[in-house]
Protein backbone atom coordinates (compact mmCIF):
# COMPACT_ATOMS: atom_id res chain seq x y z
CA UNK A 1 0.00 0.00 0.00
CA UNK A 2 1.34 3.39 -0.78
CA UNK A 3 2.21 5.45 2.48
CA UNK A 4 -0.15 8.46 3.39
CA UNK A 5 1.72 11.27 4.98
CA UNK A 6 -0.07 11.88 8.18
CA UNK A 7 1.10 9.54 10.55
CA UNK A 8 -0.03 8.96 14.71
CA UNK A 9 1.68 7.58 17.35
CA UNK A 10 -1.40 7.20 20.40
CA UNK A 11 0.72 8.58 23.62
CA UNK A 12 -3.15 8.65 25.39
CA UNK A 13 -4.73 11.10 27.97
CA UNK A 14 -2.69 12.62 30.78
CA UNK A 15 -3.10 15.18 33.29
CA UNK A 16 -0.02 17.62 33.52
CA UNK A 17 0.94 21.20 35.30
CA UNK A 18 -1.41 24.28 33.62
CA UNK A 19 0.60 26.27 31.42
CA UNK A 20 -1.31 29.33 32.27
CA UNK A 21 -2.18 29.25 36.18
CA UNK A 22 0.66 26.84 37.03
CA UNK A 23 -1.85 24.27 38.68
CA UNK A 24 -0.34 20.83 38.92
CA UNK A 25 -2.37 18.38 37.33
CA UNK A 26 -4.60 20.91 36.15
CA UNK A 27 -3.81 20.79 32.53
CA UNK A 28 -6.11 17.84 30.88
CA UNK A 29 -5.13 16.44 27.73
CA UNK A 30 -4.80 13.64 24.81
CA UNK A 31 -1.34 13.43 22.90
CA UNK A 32 -0.17 11.66 19.94
CA UNK A 33 2.62 12.37 18.34
CA UNK A 34 3.71 12.60 13.86
CA UNK A 35 6.07 11.64 12.07
CA UNK A 36 4.50 14.00 9.32
CA UNK A 37 1.19 15.65 8.62
CA UNK A 38 -0.24 16.29 5.57
CA UNK A 39 -1.81 20.58 5.67
CA UNK A 40 -5.43 19.29 4.77
CA UNK A 41 -4.72 16.78 7.64
CA UNK A 42 -3.85 19.00 10.05
CA UNK A 43 -6.45 21.60 9.51
CA UNK A 44 -8.95 19.35 9.97
CA UNK A 45 -7.15 18.28 13.74
CA UNK A 46 -7.40 21.96 14.23
CA UNK A 47 -11.11 22.16 13.65
CA UNK A 48 -11.51 19.58 16.15
CA UNK A 49 -9.75 21.16 19.13
CA UNK A 50 -6.18 19.85 18.59
CA UNK A 51 -2.86 21.82 18.69
CA UNK A 52 0.42 21.07 17.36
CA UNK A 53 3.96 22.00 19.48
CA UNK A 54 6.62 20.56 17.28
CA UNK A 55 5.74 17.06 16.81
CA UNK A 56 3.88 16.76 19.63
CA UNK A 57 0.04 16.84 18.66
CA UNK A 58 -2.43 17.33 21.63
CA UNK A 59 -6.36 18.02 21.96
CA UNK A 60 -7.21 19.51 25.22
CA UNK A 61 -10.01 18.54 27.50
CA UNK A 62 -11.72 21.31 27.95
CA UNK A 63 -14.61 20.19 30.91
CA UNK A 64 -11.56 18.94 33.36
CA UNK A 65 -9.04 21.39 32.92
CA UNK A 66 -8.90 24.11 35.28
CA UNK A 67 -8.07 27.09 32.25
CA UNK A 68 -10.30 25.83 29.47
CA UNK A 69 -8.72 26.08 26.18
CA UNK A 70 -10.75 26.87 23.31
CA UNK A 71 -9.64 26.97 19.53
CA UNK A 72 -10.22 30.40 17.96
CA UNK A 73 -10.45 32.02 14.47
CA UNK A 74 -11.30 34.98 12.59
CA UNK A 75 -12.71 35.52 9.22
CA UNK A 76 -10.07 37.71 7.92
CA UNK A 77 -12.48 39.03 5.29
CA UNK A 78 -14.99 40.28 7.68
CA UNK A 79 -12.20 41.58 10.19
CA UNK A 80 -13.12 45.25 11.24
CA UNK A 81 -9.97 46.65 13.17
CA UNK A 82 -10.98 48.77 16.27
CA UNK A 83 -9.23 52.39 16.69
CA UNK A 84 -6.45 50.98 18.92
CA UNK A 85 -5.73 48.49 16.12
CA UNK A 86 -5.26 51.60 13.44
CA UNK A 87 -3.21 53.70 15.26
CA UNK A 88 -0.72 50.67 15.69
CA UNK A 89 -0.75 50.79 11.62
CA UNK A 90 -0.68 54.54 11.36
CA UNK A 91 2.06 55.22 13.91
CA UNK A 92 4.59 52.68 13.01
CA UNK A 93 3.91 53.86 9.51
CA UNK A 94 4.76 57.43 10.23
CA UNK A 95 8.31 56.09 12.23
CA UNK A 96 9.04 54.36 8.72
CA UNK A 97 8.53 57.52 6.00
CA UNK A 98 9.59 60.16 8.59
CA UNK A 99 8.06 63.99 8.77
CA UNK A 100 10.81 65.38 5.77
CA UNK A 101 9.60 62.26 3.09
CA UNK A 102 5.73 62.80 4.52
CA UNK A 103 5.84 66.52 3.45
CA UNK A 104 8.07 65.88 0.39
CA UNK A 105 5.86 62.95 -0.67
CA UNK A 106 2.79 65.17 -0.59
CA UNK A 107 4.21 67.85 -2.74
CA UNK A 108 5.59 65.33 -5.18
CA UNK A 109 2.98 63.19 -5.62
CA UNK A 110 -0.20 65.04 -4.17
CA UNK A 111 -3.76 63.11 -3.35
CA UNK A 112 -6.67 63.73 -5.40
CA UNK A 113 -9.78 65.10 -3.37
CA UNK A 114 -11.26 61.89 -3.58
CA UNK A 115 -7.93 60.26 -2.45
CA UNK A 116 -7.66 61.91 0.38
CA UNK A 117 -11.23 61.67 1.62
CA UNK A 118 -11.75 57.81 0.88
CA UNK A 119 -8.66 57.79 2.92
CA UNK A 120 -9.35 59.37 6.13
CA UNK A 121 -12.79 58.00 6.12
CA UNK A 122 -11.60 53.79 5.10
CA UNK A 123 -9.04 51.73 6.68
CA UNK A 124 -8.09 49.67 4.23
CA UNK A 125 -6.15 46.78 6.31
CA UNK A 126 -4.02 45.87 3.27
CA UNK A 127 -3.72 48.79 1.88
CA UNK A 128 -2.12 50.36 5.10
CA UNK A 129 -0.49 47.43 6.38
CA UNK A 130 1.71 47.17 3.13
CA UNK A 131 2.39 51.53 2.16
CA UNK A 132 5.12 51.79 4.50
CA UNK A 133 7.42 48.62 2.74
CA UNK A 134 10.09 49.57 1.06
CA UNK A 135 8.98 48.29 -2.36
CA UNK A 136 5.89 50.05 -2.18
CA UNK A 137 7.01 53.61 -0.96
CA UNK A 138 7.46 56.04 -4.11
CA UNK A 139 10.95 58.03 -4.47
CA UNK A 140 12.63 60.31 -4.15
CA UNK A 141 12.72 61.26 -1.67
CA UNK A 142 13.54 58.33 0.77
CA UNK A 143 11.85 57.57 3.83
CA UNK A 144 13.34 57.62 7.40
CA UNK A 145 13.40 53.65 7.23
CA UNK A 146 13.63 50.71 5.52
CA UNK A 147 11.26 48.37 6.39
CA UNK A 148 10.37 44.83 4.47
CA UNK A 149 8.53 41.55 5.38
CA UNK A 150 9.31 38.21 3.90
CA UNK A 151 7.69 35.00 4.15
CA UNK A 152 10.72 32.37 4.86
CA UNK A 153 11.00 28.58 4.59
CA UNK A 154 11.10 27.86 8.68
CA UNK A 155 15.60 26.67 8.71
CA UNK A 156 17.16 27.77 11.74
CA UNK A 157 19.52 30.91 11.57
CA UNK A 158 21.59 32.27 13.87
CA UNK A 159 19.78 35.32 13.45
CA UNK A 160 16.51 33.85 14.08
CA UNK A 161 17.87 32.68 17.26
CA UNK A 162 19.71 35.74 18.23
CA UNK A 163 16.62 37.72 18.38
CA UNK A 164 14.80 34.65 20.15
CA UNK A 165 16.87 34.75 22.80
CA UNK A 166 16.51 38.74 23.29
CA UNK A 167 12.68 38.11 23.41
CA UNK A 168 12.47 35.10 25.54
CA UNK A 169 15.04 36.58 28.44
CA UNK A 170 13.94 40.63 27.98
CA UNK A 171 9.85 40.43 27.17
CA UNK A 172 9.34 37.51 28.71
CA UNK A 173 11.56 37.57 31.68
CA UNK A 174 13.05 33.80 30.82
CA UNK A 175 16.27 32.61 32.73
CA UNK A 176 19.04 32.20 30.50
CA UNK A 177 19.34 28.61 31.45
CA UNK A 178 15.48 28.20 30.25
CA UNK A 179 16.77 29.70 26.65
CA UNK A 180 18.27 27.14 24.01
CA UNK A 181 18.96 26.77 20.72
CA UNK A 182 18.11 22.82 20.66
CA UNK A 183 14.78 24.14 22.41
CA UNK A 184 14.42 27.07 19.60
CA UNK A 185 14.89 24.49 16.78
CA UNK A 186 12.59 21.86 18.46
CA UNK A 187 9.70 23.59 18.34
CA UNK A 188 9.99 26.35 15.81
CA UNK A 189 12.20 25.09 13.16
CA UNK A 190 11.44 21.27 12.86
CA UNK A 191 8.31 20.75 11.56
CA UNK A 192 5.99 17.70 10.47
CA UNK A 193 3.99 19.92 7.70
CA UNK A 194 5.56 19.26 4.86
CA UNK A 195 5.97 22.66 2.33
CA UNK A 196 4.48 22.72 -0.94
CA UNK A 197 2.44 24.84 -3.15
CA UNK A 198 -1.01 24.00 -4.16
CA UNK A 199 -3.52 25.57 -6.59
CA UNK A 200 -6.58 25.68 -4.25
CA UNK A 201 -10.34 27.87 -4.83
CA UNK A 202 -8.51 29.46 -8.15
CA UNK A 203 -5.82 30.78 -5.60
CA UNK A 204 -1.94 29.60 -5.79
CA UNK A 205 -1.11 29.25 -1.85
CA UNK A 206 2.22 28.09 -0.14
CA UNK A 207 1.45 25.22 2.42
CA UNK A 208 3.31 23.92 5.24
CA UNK A 209 5.59 25.77 8.27
CA UNK A 210 7.26 29.09 7.40
CA UNK A 211 8.54 31.94 9.54
CA UNK A 212 7.44 35.94 8.26
CA UNK A 213 10.41 37.71 8.45
CA UNK A 214 10.24 41.25 9.63
CA UNK A 215 13.47 43.24 8.80
CA UNK A 216 13.94 47.32 9.95
CA UNK A 217 16.63 48.84 8.30
CA UNK A 218 17.80 45.45 7.30
CA UNK A 219 18.18 44.50 10.97
CA UNK A 220 15.79 41.35 11.74
CA UNK A 221 13.44 42.59 14.59
CA UNK A 222 10.40 40.18 14.85
CA UNK A 223 9.48 36.62 13.03
CA UNK A 224 5.95 34.93 13.01
CA UNK A 225 5.87 31.45 13.12
CA UNK A 226 3.17 30.09 11.04
CA UNK A 227 1.83 27.05 9.82
CA UNK A 228 0.42 27.75 5.76
CA UNK A 229 -2.75 25.38 5.79
CA UNK A 230 -5.36 24.91 2.57
CA UNK A 231 -7.90 27.27 4.51
CA UNK A 232 -6.19 29.29 7.28
CA UNK A 233 -2.91 30.92 8.75
CA UNK A 234 -2.23 29.08 11.85
CA UNK A 235 -0.41 31.33 14.25
CA UNK A 236 2.54 29.01 16.25
CA UNK A 237 4.42 32.13 17.43
CA UNK A 238 5.42 35.37 17.17
CA UNK A 239 8.65 36.56 19.04
CA UNK A 240 10.01 40.73 18.56
CA UNK A 241 13.25 42.47 19.21
CA UNK A 242 12.98 44.86 22.47
CA UNK A 243 14.30 47.88 20.30
CA UNK A 244 10.64 47.47 18.55
CA UNK A 245 8.73 46.90 21.61
CA UNK A 246 7.13 50.31 22.08
CA UNK A 247 5.59 49.96 18.61
CA UNK A 248 3.00 47.20 19.53
CA UNK A 249 4.95 44.77 17.38
CA UNK A 250 2.51 42.14 18.51
CA UNK A 251 -0.13 43.51 17.26
CA UNK A 252 1.24 44.43 14.24
CA UNK A 253 1.67 41.47 13.50
CA UNK A 254 -1.54 39.68 14.26
CA UNK A 255 -2.76 42.24 11.80
CA UNK A 256 0.13 41.19 9.25
CA UNK A 257 -1.26 37.70 9.36
CA UNK A 258 -4.95 38.50 8.92
CA UNK A 259 -3.74 40.78 5.92
CA UNK A 260 -1.73 37.65 4.60
CA UNK A 261 -4.86 35.12 5.24
CA UNK A 262 -6.99 37.57 3.45
CA UNK A 263 -4.57 38.28 0.73
CA UNK A 264 -3.24 35.10 0.02
CA UNK A 265 -6.61 33.18 0.10
CA UNK A 266 -6.66 31.41 2.92
CA UNK A 267 -9.71 32.96 4.54
CA UNK A 268 -9.06 32.41 8.08
CA UNK A 269 -6.47 33.53 11.12
CA UNK A 270 -6.43 30.83 13.80
CA UNK A 271 -4.57 32.12 16.69
CA UNK A 272 -4.61 29.26 18.49
CA UNK A 273 -6.14 28.58 22.09
CA UNK A 274 -8.59 31.48 23.60
CA UNK A 275 -8.40 31.16 27.60
CA UNK A 276 -11.05 33.19 29.18
CA UNK A 277 -9.90 33.03 32.13
CA UNK A 278 -6.09 33.99 31.80
CA UNK A 279 -5.93 37.61 31.41
CA UNK A 280 -2.55 37.51 29.34
CA UNK A 281 -4.49 34.78 26.70
CA UNK A 282 -7.42 37.59 26.58
CA UNK A 283 -6.03 39.50 24.27
CA UNK A 284 -6.40 36.92 21.24
CA UNK A 285 -10.78 38.01 21.73
CA UNK A 286 -9.92 42.07 20.72
CA UNK A 287 -9.48 40.68 16.54
CA UNK A 288 -13.35 40.76 15.59
CA UNK A 289 -15.28 39.08 14.98
CA UNK A 290 -13.49 36.20 16.63
CA UNK A 291 -15.31 32.80 16.81
CA UNK A 292 -14.69 30.10 19.42
CA UNK A 293 -14.70 26.34 19.15
CA UNK A 294 -17.74 24.65 20.83
CA UNK A 295 -15.82 21.57 21.47
CA UNK A 296 -18.90 19.50 21.95
CA UNK A 297 -20.44 19.74 18.69
CA UNK A 298 -17.43 21.57 16.47
CA UNK A 299 -19.79 24.46 15.34
CA UNK A 300 -18.65 27.82 15.43
CA UNK A 301 -19.66 30.17 18.08
CA UNK A 302 -19.60 34.08 17.91
CA UNK A 303 -17.06 35.29 21.08
CA UNK A 304 -19.34 38.32 21.54
CA UNK A 305 -20.69 39.84 24.77
CA UNK A 306 -23.12 36.99 25.85
CA UNK A 307 -20.57 34.56 25.23
CA UNK A 308 -18.08 36.39 27.44
CA UNK A 309 -20.63 36.76 30.17
CA UNK A 310 -21.09 32.97 30.16
CA UNK A 311 -17.69 32.65 30.54
CA UNK A 312 -17.01 34.38 33.29
CA UNK A 313 -19.74 32.68 34.81
CA UNK A 314 -18.54 29.33 34.41
CA UNK A 315 -15.45 28.23 32.73
CA UNK A 316 -16.67 25.41 30.53
CA UNK A 317 -19.44 26.86 28.26
CA UNK A 318 -20.60 24.28 25.69
CA UNK A 319 -24.62 24.77 23.78
CA UNK A 320 -25.12 21.16 25.81
CA UNK A 321 -24.18 22.72 29.16
CA UNK A 322 -26.04 21.42 32.06
CA UNK A 323 -25.54 22.38 35.41
CA UNK A 324 -22.80 19.86 36.11
CA UNK A 325 -21.22 20.34 33.27
CA UNK A 326 -18.60 22.80 35.18
CA UNK A 327 -17.42 20.02 37.80
CA UNK A 328 -15.08 17.45 37.04
CA UNK A 329 -15.73 14.26 36.58
CA UNK A 330 -15.38 12.10 39.21
CA UNK A 331 -13.93 9.29 38.17
CA UNK A 332 -11.02 7.15 40.31
CA UNK A 333 -8.48 9.43 38.19
CA UNK A 334 -10.24 12.90 39.19
CA UNK A 335 -8.49 13.55 42.74
CA UNK A 336 -4.68 15.21 42.50
CA UNK A 337 -3.31 12.02 44.15
CA UNK A 338 -5.00 9.15 41.77
CA UNK A 339 -3.67 11.51 39.22
CA UNK A 340 -0.32 11.59 40.22
CA UNK A 341 0.05 7.71 40.37
CA UNK A 342 -2.10 7.36 37.38
CA UNK A 343 0.38 9.05 35.06
CA UNK A 344 3.17 6.53 36.17
CA UNK A 345 1.71 3.75 36.66
CA UNK A 346 -1.42 3.34 34.09
CA UNK A 347 -3.28 4.60 31.18
CA UNK A 348 -6.00 6.74 31.65
CA UNK A 349 -8.70 6.22 29.22
CA UNK A 350 -10.90 8.84 27.25
CA UNK A 351 -13.69 6.60 28.10
CA UNK A 352 -13.87 6.89 31.31
CA UNK A 353 -13.77 10.78 31.10
CA UNK A 354 -16.42 13.36 30.51
CA UNK A 355 -14.18 14.45 27.31
CA UNK A 356 -16.34 16.85 25.51
CA UNK A 357 -17.28 15.86 21.59
CA UNK A 358 -16.07 11.98 22.27
CA UNK A 359 -18.64 9.42 21.44
CA UNK A 360 -18.73 6.40 23.48
CA UNK A 361 -16.82 3.79 22.38
CA UNK A 362 -20.25 1.50 22.67
CA UNK A 363 -21.48 4.16 20.06
CA UNK A 364 -18.11 4.24 17.90
CA UNK A 365 -18.44 0.18 17.44
CA UNK A 366 -22.01 0.26 16.92
CA UNK A 367 -21.99 3.03 13.91
CA UNK A 368 -17.65 2.76 12.95
CA UNK A 369 -15.71 0.33 11.20
CA UNK A 370 -12.44 -0.33 12.67
CA UNK A 371 -11.29 -3.39 10.24
CA UNK A 372 -9.32 -1.04 7.80
CA UNK A 373 -7.38 1.66 9.89
CA UNK A 374 -4.11 1.96 8.61
CA UNK A 375 -1.28 0.99 10.83
CA UNK A 376 2.59 0.57 10.74
CA UNK A 377 4.96 -1.75 12.60
CA UNK A 378 8.01 -2.02 12.20
CA UNK A 379 8.19 0.23 8.91
CA UNK A 380 5.61 -2.52 7.35
CA UNK A 381 2.45 -1.10 6.73
CA UNK A 382 -0.84 -3.10 7.42
CA UNK A 383 -4.04 -2.45 8.02
CA UNK A 384 -5.93 -3.80 11.66
CA UNK A 385 -7.60 -6.87 9.95
CA UNK A 386 -4.75 -8.00 9.10
CA UNK A 387 -3.47 -8.35 12.61
CA UNK A 388 -3.45 -11.99 14.57
CA UNK A 389 -4.31 -10.07 17.94
CA UNK A 390 -7.10 -7.94 16.17
CA UNK A 391 -10.21 -10.15 16.59
CA UNK A 392 -8.83 -11.03 20.32
CA UNK A 393 -8.88 -7.75 21.39
CA UNK A 394 -11.27 -5.92 23.34
CA UNK A 395 -11.96 -2.07 23.35
CA UNK A 396 -12.30 -2.55 27.01
CA UNK A 397 -8.53 -3.04 27.72
CA UNK A 398 -6.90 0.29 27.66
CA UNK A 399 -3.35 -1.80 26.99
CA UNK A 400 -4.55 -3.13 24.01
CA UNK A 401 -4.23 -2.37 20.37
CA UNK A 402 -7.56 -1.96 19.67
CA UNK A 403 -8.53 0.07 22.49
CA UNK A 404 -5.33 2.19 21.88
CA UNK A 405 -6.71 2.53 18.17
CA UNK A 406 -10.29 3.04 18.86
CA UNK A 407 -9.51 5.36 21.44
CA UNK A 408 -7.59 7.59 18.79
CA UNK A 409 -10.34 6.97 16.15
CA UNK A 410 -12.21 8.81 18.75
CA UNK A 411 -10.37 11.57 19.63
CA UNK A 412 -9.50 12.35 16.07
CA UNK A 413 -12.59 11.80 14.43
CA UNK A 414 -14.19 9.52 12.12
CA UNK A 415 -13.48 10.80 8.51
CA UNK A 416 -9.69 11.86 9.54
CA UNK A 417 -9.11 8.52 11.16
CA UNK A 418 -9.93 7.04 7.78
CA UNK A 419 -6.83 9.10 5.92
CA UNK A 420 -4.21 8.60 8.80
CA UNK A 421 -1.50 5.59 9.72
CA UNK A 422 -0.90 4.73 13.03
CA UNK A 423 2.24 3.87 14.31
CA UNK A 424 3.99 2.24 17.12
CA UNK A 425 7.89 2.57 16.94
Amino acid sequence: MQTPASLLSPLGYDRNICLYCKVGSGGCSYFAETQGLQPAFYQGLLDRGWRRSGVLLYKPDSRDSCCPQYTIRLDSHHFHATKDQRQVVNRFNKYLLGDTYTKEAARLYPKSREQAKKRNTDFDLLERIHESEQEKIQTPPEPAHSFTVTLETNEFTEEKYALFENYQRVVHHEPPSRISKHGFENFFCSSPLPRSTSTIDGKTKRLGSYHQCYRLDGKLVAVGVLDLLPQCVSAVYFMYHESVHSYAFGKLGALREIALAKEQGYQYWYAGFYIHNCVKMRYKGDYSPQYILNPETYNWVLLDGALRAKLDERKFVTEKHNPESNTPSQTPDSNSNADSESSATKRISTFERTMPGLPSAADLLANSPFDNIKIRIRNAYHETTELVIWENDEVADRYSIMGIIVELVSVVGLRLAREMVVYFD
